[in-house]
């Protein structure tokens, strides 16, 4: 597997990533966008490394698919600063790096699609709208507005918190949920880039953002074939939207819900809960999945370079 260096410009701000090669030139190709936080290329934070863009790379370029994945602002190798980025400024620097691959030699500008987990879904639901690809893929993806996704996540982790932390949170009356509410409105009332809230520097400017997204709302103007897959242990974002999805787009849809896969992408035959991630980031990424990933964007490129006009 060759990878070289790529350096992407995205308005005033220099990105660093890696292209992963193919053996096929010019052929198929992906750009890879990692989920939430202060993630690298290979959806790496330094608590915890899930590797899910670097293990899915991989395996595209086993099957002769070429990808891009790219830093964060602020992380790794790349500029700016990822506290004060905002969730636009995500999106913008996905069509950025797209361009990029565009540009390429040994990519087919036809044959391109965009595949995202977590946050990186509901960016490529926006490029699904006004890209030119052909296809995007929604790995743990959301069909809800970020804060209706953070409000499902309080209810779903609450039950899974160690017993002593709950009795602890029924001794001293707190109540998660209504916490998490109230760290919301303050989120949303707030004007600035950056607050503090108990201690903790937080990037308001992106929250307030992706609470306000609407996903449904970008995948109802899709453009390109779509392929949503979710994890029915997935507490992170309800797997119930990959039904919700599929009433929303207009284009071809495929979606799936894997049985006993975890937002991480990992099969868990445990209890759905916060406290298995550190153990499933050991594993590999469910085998289904990326067999799932190669065999829809092969059918999809094919499909491309079958309408692309003569001449």
């Amino acid at each position: 597997m060759s990878e070289t260096d790529i350096t992407i410009t995205s308005g005033a701000v220099t990105l660093r990533g890696s292209l992963t090669g193919s053996a096929a030139s010019p052929g198929r190709a992906a750009v890879l966008i990692s989920g939430s936080g202060p993630i690298d290329r290979d959806s790496n934070a330094k608590r915890l490394s899930i590797n899910v863009m670097r293990q899915i790379a991989t395996h595209l370029s086993t099957e002769g698919i070429a990808s891009l994945r790219y830093d964060k602002r602020g992380v790794g190798e790349s500029q700016g600063e990822y506290l004060s980025s905002g969730f636009l400024d995500n999106i913008a620097d996905a069509r950025a790096a797209l361009e990029v691959l565009r540009s390429r030699p040994e990519v087919d500008p036809d044959q391109i699609v965009v595949i995202g987990h977590s946050e990186g879904a509901l960016i490529a639901s926006a490029l699904a709208v006004d890209e030119q690809l052909a296809g995007v893929v929604l790995l743990a993806g959301a069909a809800q507005n970020g804060e209706e996704v953070l409000r499902w996540q309080a209810r779903q982790i609450a039950p899974t918190l160690p017993r002593p932390v709950r009795w602890l949170l029924k001794l001293t009356r707190q109540d998660i949920v209504r916490t998490q509410t109230k760290r919301l409105e303050r989120i949303k009332a707030s004007t600035e880039d950056v607050i503090r809230i108990q201690f903790v520097r937080l990037n308001v400017k992106w929250f307030r953002e992706f609470m306000t997204f609407e996903p449904a709302e970008a995948l109802r103007k899709a453009a390109v074939p779509v392929l949503a897959v979710t994890g029915s242990k997935d507490i992170q974002v309800d797997p119930a939207d990959v039904g919700v999805m599929e009433l929303a787009v207009p284009s071809p849809f495929t979606g799936h819900v894997i049985d006993d896969v975890t937002h991480l992408l990992r099969r868990e035959p445990g209890p759905a809960s916060l406290r298995t991630y550190k153990k499933q980031a050991r594993r590999a990424i469910d085998g289904q999945i990326l067999e799932l990933l190669t065999d829809w964007i092969v059918a999809q490129s094919d499909s491309a370079v079958r309408d692309r006009p003569a001449g």
